[in-house]
């Protein structure tokens, strides 16, 4: 898989990775009681739950024979379907974060109901809220379209999937990691202070995310359209 490949996957990855709801109920779960073995087990929901997604995925690719090569149709359709919904999610999660400078966003406020959850339905609950947005739908369905490879084998679909949801907790990583080295007491100001930032600037990072995503997804689909042109003229 060639370099730029990895790239795009990481862009994927960490878009899907900073979700505001996920990163502040981790540092809330960092903050609280028994933090690290709380926390890890969110982590590695989180990192079960890519895995699920994206083998799935590439399994549904594989059944189905999709070619996701630029050019293709099913490669060019997901990108302008995906340039026209990340835009749109885009311009709610800017006016969204607009709204939150100016007190506690909606989804923040019902962390704490979140937290009153015994850990394994909580654990659910999180999973659940993982795949429910669309604007994270889109960014799997690309995902696995760039690690999809017709006539790889189980074995490389395994290792890919487990790969990319590596990648997609290295949001997640940083604080548990931190909190394990410096310790909770230390890292108790800092940890306060980034939850802070994600309630007054999470939702406005999503919305320029979503729109950086867009401008890309619609350049694939352009470029896509361009090259398929080039291949019908030539057969």
């Amino acid at each position: 898989m060639e370099m730029s490949h990895w790239g795009e996957l990481l862009g994927y990855a960490l878009a899907i990775g900073f979700s505001p709801l996920h990163l502040a109920l981790l540092l809330l779960l960092l903050l609280g009681p028994r933090p690290l073995r709380r926390g890890a087990f969110l982590v590695l929901s989180w990192l079960l739950m890519n895995a699920v997604v994206i083998g799935l995925l590439l399994g549904v690719g594989h059944e189905f024979l999709l070619t996701m090569e630029k050019g293709t149709s099913h490669r060019t359709g997901l990108d302008l379907l995906a340039a026209g919904a990340f835009f749109a999610l885009g311009l709610k999660a800017l006016s969204g974060g607009l709204a939150a400078g100016e007190g506690q966003p909606e989804w923040s406020r019902q962390l704490d109901r979140l937290l009153a959850l015994p850990l394994p339905l909580l654990l659910l609950l999180s999973a659940a809220l993982q795949v429910a947005g669309p604007d994270d739908l889109f960014l799997y369905a690309k995902a696995a379209g760039a690690l999809l490879r017709p006539g790889w084998d189980g074995l490389q679909d395994t290792a890919l999937t487990l790969g990319f949801s590596g990648m997609t907790s290295l949001l997640l990583l940083v604080p548990l990691l931190a909190c394990a080295v410096a310790g909770q007491e230390r890292l108790r100001p800092f940890l306060s202070r980034l939850k802070e930032g994600l309630d007054r600037y999470g939702q406005g990072l999503v919305g320029v995310i979503c729109i950086a995503l867009a401008l890309l997804a619609g350049w694939q689909g352009v470029e896509g359209l361009r090259l398929g042109g080039a291949m019908a003229m030539a057969g």
